[in-house]
């Protein structure tokens, strides 16, 4: 019983490491056996057996004095064990849409997907009574829809990270269905938004900047 605990503690670890890497970026074994209250020790064997999983990568940086240090990352395998709501036959259907159909045909697609989400986000973000309240519910839904996101509160604003993109396979097709979800933002919280991180062009994540 107790070898069956242990490895199911274990397991349950691993699977933590990779969620911090997938909301945090690059982390030190260090960093990650603090946030996981477990030795350091205990946190490289995790992250070894991620590596020998191909899920996790390392490289060495050197950062100021002293010795280079080990930052680990997800892999694109490590990326992959979050889903992505888009099967390879959407992917199909909206290529072949845009074949079929031609570009016109696409956009209104777009629109149309745009003008439903907006209506369902509306509900929600326009009784909030201020920014910071709308950025928050905002950000609770993108989170129930696979975004993992999160709020930073920055000096002039606020800072919607998304840590994951279930939608990227799409995103990639058609950009259109980003700079939709770019309007529907502005739309709800009547405020400045502007992509920093933008995923598609090689960033870990998207990225939003919001000013009132």
């Amino acid at each position: 019983m107790p070898k069956v605990h242990d490895k199911t503690s274990s397991q349950s670890n691993k699977e933590r490491i990779l969620y911090l890497l997938k909301t945090r970026g690059e982390l030190t074994a260090t960093v990650l056996s603090q946030l996981l209250n477990m030795t350091m020790m205990g946190a490289r064997q995790l992250l070894q057996d991620l590596e020998a999983q191909q899920l996790v990568s390392s490289e060495k940086r050197a950062e100021g004095r002293g010795r280079p240090k080990l930052f680990w990352r997800l892999s694109d395998k490590g990326h992959g064990r979050f889903p992505d709501r888009h099967s390879d036959l959407t992917l199909s259907l909206i290529s072949g849409i845009s074949e079929a159909l031609g570009p016109e045909a696409m956009e209104k697609l777009i629109a149309i997907r745009e003008e439903q989400s907006l209506q369902l986000y509306l509900d929600r973000v326009t009784p909030q009574p201020d920014l910071r309240a709308k950025v928050f519910e905002l950000a609770a839904i993108r989170s129930e829809e696979g975004y993992m996101a999160d709020v930073e509160v920055v000096d002039d604003g606020f800072l919607l990270i998304e840590n994951h993109c279930p939608i990227c396979a799409a995103a990639q097709v058609c950009q259109g269905f980003c700079r939709s979800e770019l309007s529907i933002f502005k739309q709800c919280l009547v405020a400045e938004v502007e992509r920093v991180e933008y995923l598609l062009d090689g960033a870990r994540r998207c990225a939003y900047k919001i000013t009132p």
